[in-house]
Formats: structure tokens, C-alpha cells, sequence
């Protein structure tokens, strides 16, 4: 007798059919059909719907229980510091940010083009917020995604270049479709970290994308990076494919700090 014919004659058991689809969900590797077939069969059954709705419907728990653990893996393995959704930020406090743009970002297309997005503003106004929001996004888009401060990034860079293995670190960098650098001129570079940062940049070029934030405009870069010419060639490489987003506002640390002076001065 073959396999078919086995299985055939077994699911003809009512006994046997749920020992069958127990082994054939497992060596298909559908965890949420072997969970709820038979709730479904009842529904299907109540509802009268026809084979192939069943299926669908199957199906369609299946997908979407992966899709939500695929999200969850990839907002685990970006190493967000924190988890901040754009859903969370209060735009009425940051009126210089286009509310279409920001939706058209959070649809991760950019990320889909190997394109790039520049947050600049001063400290405090929520632009890691905003970073780690969009990443997020496109994390469950399907994206995979990378984030870490601009010294870290360095850090890792240049212990990989002292390793002698700089080139095979910038290739596993470049699996990420988007890696975010956080807080780009906070803290100077001298020339080997500005050199290995300008290759982080010229490695994604068209490859992959880069979400850069930082509290300088790009006029002071070169104050950064101790080198005009450097900082012009990577400004040159992640604008040519790039969103810039120019941020003015309070610093929500101000604000906060300064409601709570009033309510204080209130009681």
C-alpha cells in the first residue's frame, strides 16, 4: 500500500485523523494549523462554508501567526535600545515634521529603493524616537534592521579593521537592508574612525540603506570628522539617495522641565 493510500485509509478513522494531521502539520512545520484545524472545522461546519473557504481560512492563521513571529525576530535581533513607535510620538510637538512624509517613510519603501533618511535637529526634539519608530516599521514590512550609536558603530568597525577583517564585518553589515547610526556628532573622530565611517557609507551606496541622526547640519560635519573633503564625499553618498528631514522644535527634556515649573508654581 502507498503512503497516499495509508493515509487515505486512516483519516477514514475518526480516531485516527487526528494522529494523521498531528504528524503531517508537523513535518510541514504549521504549528498554528495543528492548533486550530479543529476549531475551524467546527466554525466551518456552523457556517456551512465550502472546502476551499476552509482552507483559506486555514491558512490564513498560518501566515499571519509566522508574519508576527518574523516581526518579533527582527525587532529583537535590530537591538533597539528601546521599543518607540511612531504611533507613540506626539507630532504636535515637532510642527517643522511633514506628517505625509513621515507616513510615505513608515510604508518602508525607502528601504525596498536602497534609499537613505537624514534626521537633523537639535538635541532633545525626538529624533532617535523617531528612528527607532520608522525601523520598526520597517522591520515589519520584512526588513531586516541594524541600530547602534555612531561610536559604537565605529567601535565595532575598527576592531574588526585591528582583526584584519574590515571587509568580511562590512559585508555582514550590508545583509541589513537598513542599519540606523544614532547620534552622529555628539563626539568628534579623528581621522582612522573618520575613515572607517566613510567606508560604512561607501559599502551601502546603492546597496542598502543608511538612517542617519544628528544634532549638526551638514555644514559642521567636517568639525566632526576633522576633514572637509571626508565629510563632503559621505554627505555627497547619503544624500544622493536620501530624504533629508530638517527638525526645529523644544526639546521635550525643556518643556518638560518647564511644565512641571509651572504646576509647581499652580500649587
Amino acid at each position: 500500500m502507498t503512503t497516499t493510500n495509508t493515509i487515505a485509509s486512516t483519516s477514514m478513522r475518526p480516531d485516527g485523523l487526528a494522529a494523521q494531521l498531528a504528524y503531517l502539520t508537523r513535518v510541514l512545520r504549521v504549528p498554528t494549523v495543528a492548533a486550530c484545524w479543529e476549531q475551524l472545522a467546527d466554525q466551518a461546519r456552523e457556517a456551512n462554508w465550502s472546502h476551499e473557504e476552509y482552507l483559506a481560512a486555514l491558512l490564513a492563521r498560518q501566515v499571519a501567526d509566522r508574519e508576527a513571529a518574523g516581526n518579533t525576530m527582527r525587532i529583537r535581533t535590530a537591538h533597539f535600545p528601546a521599543v518607540k513607535t511612531l504611533e507613540e510620538f506626539n507630532l504636535d510637538h515637532l510642527p517643522s515634521l511633514r506628517r505625509d512624509l513621515l507616513a510615505h517613510l513608515a510604508t518602508g519603501t525607502f528601504v525596498a529603493k536602497a534609499e537613505n533618511v537624514i534626521l537633523l535637529g537639535p538635541p532633545g526634539i525626538g529624533k532617535t524616537h523617531l528612528a527607532i519608530g520608522l525601523g520598526i516599521k520597517a522591520a515589519q514590512t520584512g526588513h531586516s534592521v541594524l541600530i547602534d550609536t555612531a561610536s559604537n558603530w565605529i567601535n565595532r568597525l575598527a576592531a574588526a579593521h585591528h582583526a584584519g577583517a574590515l571587509e568580511a564585518e562590512l559585508k555582514k553589515i550590508r545583509r541589513y537592508r537598513l542599519i540606523i547610526i544614532d547620534e552622529v556628532g555628539y563626539i568628534p573622530f579623528d581621522h582612522d574612525a573618520a575613515n572607517l565611517f566613510f567606508q560604512l557609507v561607501a559599502s551601502r551606496y546603492e546597496q542598502g540603506s543608511v538612517m542617519v541622526t544628528s544634532n549638526l547640519p551638514f555644514g559642521r560635519w567636517g568639525e566632526v570628522f576633522g576633514d572637509e573633503i571626508v565629510a563632503a564625499a559621505m554627505i555627497d553618498r547619503l544624500v544622493h539617495h536620501a530624504e533629508v528631514l530638517t527638525l526645529s522644535g523644544d526639546s521635550y527634556r525643556t518643556r518638560a522641565r518647564r511644565e512641571l515649573l509651572a504646576k509647581d508654581r499652580d500649587n
